[in-house]
C-alpha cells in the first residue's frame, strides 16, 4: 500500500503500483525513492511515516518524518521549526552509529519539510516495561553498559540528547541492541553555544534540574539515564520515587527486586541534583559499574537464553586414564598368579617352589605392557 502525505486528504490509502493519489492527485513518492507505507506516530508539530525506499533492490524500509506544525503561535512554530532543523543536523554530526538511527536524507517537497531516517524494528523500553514488567539488577547493568557507550559516542561528537527516556529507547528486535533514538532536542556543546542559557526541553520526569532552567550540560544525559533506570526498575514514575518533603530518592522503596549497594550508590550518584556532585562523563559511570561486577555489553533485557553447542571430541576411540590401565593390568595379573593375598579363602597355587620365577616373568611382562600404555598416556 501507498500511502497519500497530504494532511488534507480524505483517503489517503492507494495501491503500491501508483505514483500518484487517487483521491487528492498527490505526488506519492518522496524524491522519486521514499514511499510511505502507513502513518506510525502523529504530534504537535508533524507526522510520522512507516515508508520504503524504492531505489534500493532489497526496498529497505525506512521512516519518514514530515514537519506539519499545527500551533499557531509565532513563538512555538519557530521552535518547531528550529527543533525539526535540529534533528537532522545533529544526526549529520553523529554521523554513523550502530545504535542511533541513520540519517539518510533531509530535504523540501510541495512546500513541506522532510526527514527519513534509517527504521528501527522494535519495541521502546514503555512498552517493554508494560508488557513484561520491571527490570532485575542484572538487565540494568547490562542496560547502561549498553546505552553508556552509546552515550560516550555523543558526547565525543559535543552532543548533548537532552531527551533520554524509556520511549526513546528501541530494543532492537534483530540483535537485542538497544538503539537511541529521537535527536529532536539534542544540543550541540561546540563553541560558546555550552555557556548559553537555552529553551528549558525534555520529558519533565526525566530532566536534571538544571536542564530544567536550560543549562543542559554532559552530565544532565547521565542524570536522565539514571531516572530512566529508576522507571525500569519500579515501574513508576520517576516523580513517585522522589520524597520531595525531604529533598531526597526513595526508589529503593518500590523495587520489584532487590539491587545491590553497589548499584544503589551508582544510581544515586547519577541522580545527584547538584551537578558537581554527580557522575562528570561517563567514563566515570562506567568505571565504578564494573569495578566489582564486570558486566558483558550485551542487553538482557527479555532475552532468549542461547542454547549451548554440544562439545565433540576429536578422537574416535576413548583414551584410558592410567588407573584404569593399572586396574585392568592387575585384573591380568590375577588370572595369571592366582587370587590376591587379599582373598586368602581361596586355593594358593599348587607348586609353590615354581609360582615365584613364573610370577617374576608374568610380572615383568606386565610392567612392559604398563609402561607401554601409560608411557602413550602421558605424552
Amino acid at each position: 500500500m501507498s500511502y497519500c502525505l497530504n494532511p488534507g486528504c480524505s483517503k489517503p490509502e492507494n495501491p503500491d503500483d501508483v505514483k500518484f493519489c487517487r483521491t487528492c492527485g498527490y505526488k506519492l513518492l518522496l524524491k522519486e525513492r521514499y514511499r510511505a507505507i502507513k502513518p506510525i506516530g502523529q504530534g504537535g508539530f508533524g507526522k510520522t511515516f512507516l515508508a520504503v525506499d524504492e531505489d534500493k533492490p532489497s526496498k529497505p524500509r525506512c521512516v519518514i518524518k514530515q514537519f506539519y506544525p499545527q500551533a499557531q503561535g509565532t513563538n512555538t512554530l519557530a521552535k518547531a521549526v528550529e527543533l525539526f532543523n535540529q534533528e537532522a543536523v545533529r544526526l549529520d554530526e553523529l554521523g554513523k552509529h550502530p545504535q542511533i538511527p541513520e540519517l539518510l536524507a533531509y530535504f523540501t517537497q510541495d512546500d513541506r519539510q522532510y526527514l527519513v531516517q534509517e527504521f528501527i524494528d522494535g519495541q521502546n523500553l514503555a512498552q517493554e516495561l508494560a508488557q513484561n514488567g520491571a527490570l532485575n539488577e542484572i538487565q540494568i547493568r547490562q542496560l547502561l553498559n549498553d546505552l553508556l557507550s552509546v552515550l560516550q559516542f555523543c558526547h565525543t561528537k559535543q552532543v548533548i540528547h537532552r531527551d533520554i527516556k524509556p520511549e526513546n529507547i528501541i530494543l532492537r528486535g534483530s540483535d537485542r541492541k538497544l538503539v537511541l533514538v529521537d535527536f529532536g532536542a539534542a544540543k550541540s556543546t561546540t563553541g560558546a553555544a555550552l555557556n548559553q542559557t537555552g529553551t528549558s526541553i525534555g520529558s519533565p520526569e526525566y530532566v536534571a534540574p538544571e536542564q530544567m532552567r536550560g543549562r543542559a550540560v554532559f552530565a544532565s544525559d547521565i542524570y536522565s539515564l539514571g531516572a530512566t533506570c529508576v522507571n525500569l526498575l519500579t515501574a513508576r514514575s520517576p516523580f513517585d520515587s522522589y520524597d520531595t518533603n525531604n529533598d531526597r530518592w526513595v526508589w529503593q522503596q518500590y523495587l520489584k527486586t532487590p539491587v545491590s549497594n553497589e548499584l544503589s550508590h551508582i544510581l544515586n550518584k547519577m541522580l545527584e541534583s547538584i551537578p558537581i556532585r554527580r557522575y562528570q562523563t561517563v567514563d566515570e559511570v562506567l568505571n565504578d559499574l564494573n569495578q566489582h561486577s564486570p558486566v558483558a555489553a550485551t542487553p538482557a533485557i527479555t532475552a532468549k537464553p542461547v542454547p549451548q553447542p554440544l562439545t565433540t571430541s576429536s578422537p574416535t576411540f576413548v583414551t584410558q586414564s592410567p588407573s584404569q590401565v593399572e586396574k585392568e593390568l592387575e585384573e591380568m595379573k590375577t588370572q595369571f598368579l592366582g587370587t590376591p593375598k587379599s582373598q586368602p579363602n581361596k586355593i594358593q597355587s599348587p607348586n609353590p617352589i615354581s609360582q615365584p620365577s613364573t610370577k617374576s616373568k608374568i610380572d615383568e611382562e606386565l610392567e612392559e605392557l604398563k609402561a607401554k600404555y601409560l608411557g602413550k598416556n602421558n605424552t
